[in-house]
């Protein structure tokens, strides 16, 4: 007889190892280490580069410069993608130094004197705010009340125009004496040729390529440099084979207050670009990030960016050029970045390779430049898409800052007729569009009088909410339920409300349980896609889908509508920022023709359901206080 066989003794699984803390093998980390740090050098070096031109700096410390950045700039990534204590997200985040400290930067060394003597302020502004980003990590989360999309946004706009002119500038510098020459089209001729292979590169080619256009513009137009003549590397030959940027190359730090004033203000909206980034990250390598993770992100940063004052460097964030990259290529591991960082380390002890970049000519950088400013500029505008421009206070914020910052940055010699301290805000463009933006801010969303801010964009408080006559109650909130009286009312009627869900409850009620009556009446209310006034204007003001389109278009969605009205007896209602394509809300209406009329009426009721939903989360400040604490504060920056 057979002994029976005993079951196998349970075992404990190997914990699952998440991809982005994956250890991958050493060949793989280098190669795609080395592909993150292709796509990121352009970028790196261009700062180091623009910042020595503009304050006249030796090109025997531009060198320096460079491999210091590269030095540091493998730091800040292995701190950020490996992390100790608090320190670092221990995300795939590669970090590099920011475009949103060139122009204060150059500001505050022009303010100085120039030439190497001025780096010692502008480091110990960088390490004052590196230290200060630091501090401020565990509380910055509850500032980001303070940089709404209407100051970011105009913030990275401010950025990027009035880096624009600094690449205009090289780009009709003349290489071989670095004076500007504009009457050369030869210069010209560099700068639009390297323009010219970007956008082919971009228009051409998808992946991996795409991503590293600048550098490839960069190389080609180098090329051609070289080979009329234009381009020399007797630099090169006189570097050192092997060397290293040693802390305080220049001497100390020197602190002046407004400087770094400026720099806080600087480190304040990358800290808003790296969450953002930070965020994009965790999505696309599918891991939470909590609020703590965002105190690590920024601690790095600060930490990071006082290393580089130290070591003769500038401030630091996320290169979103990467987060792409990660995207791309679909590999998460965190390590790859830290790879990355160590092979940037080496390339900072290759004095050699930082005299190559060096002697980029002047026009092909400037061209270069020019893209990369005018993308900055194009983000802001992005941002400022979310930014209700009917609230003239809004239009107010952004309409000032622009104006200040531009007039400084046509007319800098402004800052000579300013008492001394004011000088420096003044010498900037940046730096007094991002003050006068985030000041009008805060005069405009958060003064005033006292109790939660919840309506208006912020600017009508609940206590006032519930001590509204019917008519101001709906003035304010009528348009949430497309100014239907009994909508309007039935939501008054349950007042006094305890805060913001109680307010949209009074509303999502009010939609879904009047009479039958009462709901003809609110179905009947919104217009039928396609109408328009007698301007043209498209009359379903929400639904962005249907607003620029061609006479068959137009027509196909009119067709739509009227049959539509003739099958059910009111217009087909579709909530537009869940169908934002055009064919998708084509056939989203065809589709729906096959319901039954009792089931379409339910259908078209939910439609307007989120309309409401949607409309109430525009007007209402923390309308969905839940998820707010939750997520809402992150996901402002995406």
């Amino acid at each position: 007889m057979s002994t029976p066989r005993s079951a196998p003794p349970l075992t404990t699984g190997a914990k699952r190892v998440h991809p982005v803390d994956e250890v991958l093998p050493l060949p793989k980390l280098a190669t795609y280490g080395f592909q993150h740090v292709v796509a990121f050098y352009a970028g790196a070096v261009l700062v180091p580069i623009i910042i020595a031109g503009a304050i006249d700096l030796p090109a025997d410390q531009l060198v320096k410069l460079i491999t210091a950045d590269l030095f540091t700039c493998g730091i800040a990534s292995i701190i950020q993608a490996v992390g100790f204590w608090k320190i670092g997200v221990r995300l795939p985040l590669l970090q590099g130094v920011t475009f949103a400290g060139v122009s204060p930067i150059i500001a505050i060394g022009l303010a100085n004197g120039g030439g190497a003597p001025s780096l010692l302020y502008v480091y110990g502004a960088v390490i004052v705010a590196g230290v200060f980003t630091f501090l401020i990590a565990p509380i910055f989360i509850k500032l980001l009340r303070f940089f709404p999309p209407v100051v970011t946004g105009t913030l990275i706009t401010i950025i990027g125009l009035c880096l624009v002119p600094v690449g205009a500038l090289d780009a009709v510098t003349n290489p071989g004496t670095h004076q500007p020459d504009p009457t050369n089209i030869r210069w010209f001729l560099y700068a639009l040729g390297t323009i010219a292979i970007i956008v082919g590169i971009q228009r051409l080619f998808r992946g991996f390529l795409a991503t590293i256009a600048v550098l490839l513009g960069l190389v080609v137009g180098c090329a051609v440099a070289y080979a009329l003549g234009d381009m020399t590397f007797g630099k090169v030959a006189e570097a050192s084979a092997f060397g290293f940027t040693p802390p305080f190359l220049f001497g100390l730090p020197k602190f002046d207050f407004v400087a770094c004033l400026t720099m806080i203000i600087v480190l304040l909206i990358t800290a808003v670009e790296s969450t953002g980034s930070t965020i994009a990250t965790g999505e696309i390598v599918g891991k939470r990030v909590k609020a703590s993770d965002i105190g690590n992100v920024l601690r790095a940063d600060g930490v990071a960016t006082t290393i580089g004052g130290i070591f003769n460097s500038f401030p630091y964030t996320a290169f979103s050029e990467n987060v792409g990259l990660v995207r791309l290529t679909g590999v998460k591991s965190r390590w790859v970045v830290a790879a990355a960082g160590v092979i940037m380390i080496i390339l900072g002890f290759l004095p050699k390779v930082a005299a190559v970049v060096a002697s980029i000519p002047n026009p092909v950088l400037g061209g270069a430049a020019l893209t990369l400013f005018a993308t900055v500029a194009v983000v802001g505008i992005q941002t400022l898409g979310k930014v209700d421009f009917t609230d003239h206070r809004n239009l107010i914020i952004v309409t000032t800052s622009l104006a200040l910052a531009l007039w400084v940055t046509t007319y800098p010699d402004l800052a000579k007729a300013m008492p001394t301290g004011l000088n420096l805000i003044f010498g900037s463009g940046i730096s007094i569009g991002a003050v006068a933006a985030i000041l009008l801010n805060i005069v405009f969303f958060h003064t005033g009088s006292r109790g939660p801010r919840v309506a208006g964009g912020g600017a009508i408080t609940l206590d006032e909410v519930n001590s509204m006559t019917k008519d101001r109650f709906t003035e304010v909130f009528g348009h949430v339920v497309q100014d239907v009286p009994w909508a309007v009312e039935r939501a008054f009627e349950q007042r006094p409300f305890a805060g913001t869900t109680a307010l949209r409850e009074a509303f999502q009620d009010a939609v879904l349980t009047g009479t039958s009556a009462q709901q003809d009446e609110l179905l009947n209310a919104f217009h039928d896609l396609g109408a328009e006034d007698e301007t043209g204007h498209a009359l379903a003001v929400d639904h962005v889908a249907l607003s620029s389109l061609d006479d068959d278009d137009h027509n196909d969605v009119v067709d739509l509508a009227g049959a539509y009205r003739e099958h059910f007896g009111f217009p087909l209602i579709i909530c537009a920022r869940e169908t934002e394509r055009f064919d998708r809300v084509l056939k989203n209406g065809w589709s729906r023709m096959d319901n039954s009329p009792a089931a379409e009426r339910a259908f078209a009721l939910i439609e307007i359901a989120k309309i409401a939903n949607y409309r109430f989360d525009d007007l209402v400040a923390d309308a969905n206080p839940i998820a707010a604490a939750r997520f809402g504060r992150l996901n402002e920056l995406q």
